[in-house]
């Protein structure tokens, strides 16, 4: 008998408030109206999920509870899909960052591993418990299809994870606001399926 597929849908949060700054762990914003604009948009037209997981951060969890509650669907809070630690970075502009800081700037995202903000999490830490948090929804949900309301970070770490890439290619991956990333998996492997897919309204 074969083993079912199991599919985990990751949405990455809209647009928070407080415009274009660093966020890892450290800042805690909502989403903005236009992020939960987005947000809703992306899902309208989805269904099928057995479960919703979220990150705890506020930018993440209060559309999930809305979700949950809208689709009567049970949620599941999972501390270790939080965003990555930034340090010293969280809440800066971004702009700013680059202009005023312009070497440290292009080597983290050279080398995102090595060149570290000071105080962040290290960047394979943060894969670790990233890994960790899917394998055990995939396994401890075989056969459903979930929904995980997440960050880029996590979604990339995901991606690296599925995909077998070093930390130090997870930059190169680009996540939009809202945007959908899908995997799957069966008896015979893990895959990447969907990236940054929004369905069409």
């Amino acid at each position: 008998m074969s083993e079912p597929m199991t599919r985990i849908d990751c949405l990455r949060h809209g647009e928070p408030v407080g415009g274009n700054r660093v966020r890892g762990n450290g800042i805690d914003d909502p989403l903005s109206e236009n992020g939960w604009r987005q947000m809703r948009e992306t899902t309208a037209k989805l269904t099928g999920w057995d479960l919703i997981v979220s990150s705890p951060m506020r930018r993440c969890i209060e559309f999930a509870q809305w979700l949950t509650q809208e689709r009567e669907l049970p949620l599941k809070v999972e501390q270790n899909l939080r965003e990555v630690g930034f340090g010293a970075w969280e809440g800066l502009d971004r702009h700013e960052l680059a202009e005023r800081r312009p070497d440290e700037f292009r080597a983290f995202y050279r080398d995102p591993v090595n060149c570290r903000p000071s105080g962040a999490e290290p960047l394979q830490a943060f894969g670790q418990r990233v890994s960790a948090a899917f394998d055990r929804l995939r396994d401890e949900h075989e056969g459903q299809h979930l929904l995980v309301v997440a960050h880029a970070g996590v979604i990339r770490a995901t991606i690296g994870h599925v995909m077998q890439s070093p930390a130090i290619n997870w930059y190169r991956i680009e996540v939009e606001y809202a945007a959908l990333t899908r995997f799957a998996h069966d008896a015979t492997s893990t895959r990447l399926v969907a990236h940054n897919w929004r369905p069409t309204l």
